[in-house]
């Protein structure tokens, strides 16, 4: 039986998250504070920022929508950390990881970005939806 969920990806079966993975680039120090971290979502335009913690491995995603709900130059956004806005704290994919699941997963969990680590759970990419979207339509 076909998933009408994945249906439409069943000629990208074969693909994975490291041929749609982009680079995993902006990153910030999880101990980053708020007003911080939305001063460098706004200055550079930036849909998401990826967490890094203090050994380096992946410690979340915060999107530029959740980090913009926070009010403008608050004593809350002086004091709270970056780590403690992100949403969503794990599992995270791996390169392995069939595209059609992946859509899937990104879909049923409502993410936009989706940190992407290795065995060690250092962060080796981002999918995001353009990305995903640009190889399924592609196969």
């Amino acid at each position: 039986m076909v998933d009408s969920r994945t249906a439409p990806f069943a000629a990208a079966s074969t693909a994975t998250v490291a041929d749609a993975m982009d680079r995993p680039d902006p990153q910030i120090r999880d101990a980053t504070t708020v007003d911080r971290a939305k001063s460098l979502v706004r200055a550079n335009d930036l849909p998401y920022l990826v967490l890094r913690d203090s050994a380096g491995r992946c410690a979340g995603l915060v999107t530029r929508d959740r980090l913009l709900s926070y009010p403008a130059r608050t004593w809350s956004g002086e004091r709270t950390l970056v780590r403690e806005a992100a949403g969503d704290a794990g599992p995270y994919a791996w390169r392995s990881l069939k595209l059609p699941l992946a859509a899937v997963a990104m879909e049923v969990r409502d993410l936009e970005a989706w940190p992407v680590v290795d065995d060690d759970g250092y962060l080796v990419g981002v999918l995001t939806l353009a990305g995903l979207g640009r190889h399924l339509s592609a196969g």
